[in-house]
């Protein structure tokens, strides 16, 4: 079997990673924080690598193991990591998959609204005199620091060191965050936005994995606001949200 690249660090990857790997697979997966490692099956066909990539680094990656195709199962909003795979797939020539976690359909109420990015929610009024929770990823914080003027900001984080110190540049104090790794209950988020009266949550077009449907169901419950930020839109060479279609696509390369 040829050498397969699996972009990693979501659920969905690690579900494809032990599905290639029953199949006898070799694999190299890249994840960007340590703690992901222990998500991944311990085999010796599979090789996990911890770090962000440039795209120098990355073509020096698949040259280095000897890569012959690419499944993308990065995170939804990790668009620079999935444009610089493309790039370097069309550039070298590799065959290059893209999955995508199913999204979920937000159900029209009263209580969500959905934005196209964070450009539009910071320069609105939307955060204004709010309780806000944020689920938007460590990186997102910094687009809020302006916004602890005229709203009480809480975040949600991954439980490693660079998401506290990331959160803490943006302007969180340690009250106004909790560590925690996904996924998170229906019980755990809805006792968590009681703890810190919550009036908005705020969070990412992330699919039942990232508990989007989860966050509906707080919101509707709490007769609270939901603002849930699309996904970016990029014109992915070939994309499946289907788990077989990897499966399938690996022989077809």
């Amino acid at each position: 079997m040829k050498q397969i690249w699996l972009i990693g660090g979501t659920s969905d990857s690690v579900v494809i990673a032990e599905e290639l790997i029953a199949l006898g697979q070799s694999l190299l997966v890249t994840v960007t924080t340590e703690s992901a490692i222990a998500l991944y099956p311990e085999s010796e066909l599979i090789t996990v690598r911890v770090g962000t990539l440039s795209f120098s680094q990355m073509v020096e990656l698949v040259k280095r193991y000897g890569i012959e195709g690419i499944i993308d199962a990065s995170h939804p909003f990790a668009v620079e990591v999935s444009q610089n795979a493309i790039a370097l797939s069309m550039q070298l020539n590799l065959p290059y998959l893209r999955y995508e976690r199913p999204s979920v359909t937000p159900k029209a109420d009263s209580h969500t609204v959905i934005l196209d990015g964070f450009d539009t929610l910071i320069n609105g009024d939307y955060l204004q005199q709010q309780r806000v929770l944020l689920t938007v990823g460590y990186k997102a914080l910094s687009w809020f620091r302006s916004s602890h003027e005229n709203a009480m900001l809480f975040a949600r984080i991954l439980p490693a060191i660079s998401s506290l110190e990331n959160a803490l540049a943006a302007g969180f104090s340690q009250k106004q965050l909790i560590a925690l790794r996904p996924p998170v209950s229906y019980e755990l988020e809805k006792a968590l936005c009681q703890q810190w009266e919550i009036s908005l949550i705020v969070t990412k077009a992330s699919g039942k994995a990232g508990g989007e449907d989860i966050k509906q169901a707080v919101a509707k419950a709490l007769d609270i606001s939901l603002i849930i930020l699309d996904r970016p839109q990029l014109d992915y060479p070939q994309k499946t949200s289907c788990m077989e279609d990897c499966l399938q696509w690996l022989f077809e390369k």
